[in-house]
């Protein structure tokens, strides 16, 4: 699927099944950092976001679309650079709303953990 905002953030997706998916982006001080010189929180919650929708999108029925409800994110310790890996879970999957579980990594230490509900839409 075309992504306009991810391919601009150059994320990768590395797997995407039934409930699952597991995307990635390798960290460019030029495109992900803030003035502080580390990666900006939105672009890990942007992470997040993608790859929870990339899970919840294989479960979906035609004619079915889905949007974020509400997402929250915590963040553990500041990614400088190296590449983030987001692994997502579907935890429940109602008629209308999912709930899921996103886990983001940066050489095999959690910098960031978001849990998001998504709307099941019919169009």
């Amino acid at each position: 699927m075309h992504h306009p905002f991810a391919d601009h953030m150059k994320l990768q997706m590395l797997r995407q099944e039934h409930g699952y998916s597991k995307c990635q982006i390798e960290v460019e001080a030029d495109l992900h950092h803030n003035p502080h010189a580390v990666v900006h929180g939105a672009v890990l919650y942007a992470l997040a976001d993608t790859g929870m929708g990339a899970a919840l999108y294989p479960t979906l029925e035609d004619g079915q679309t889905c949007a974020t409800i509400e997402i929250k994110m915590n963040y553990f310790r500041p990614v400088l650079a190296g590449t983030v890996v987001c692994e997502t879970t579907l935890l429940n999957r109602g008629r209308s709303v999912a709930n899921l579980d996103a886990r983001l990594l940066c050489d095999n230490k959690l910098v960031a953990q978001a849990n998001g509900n998504y709307a099941i839409i019919r169009r």
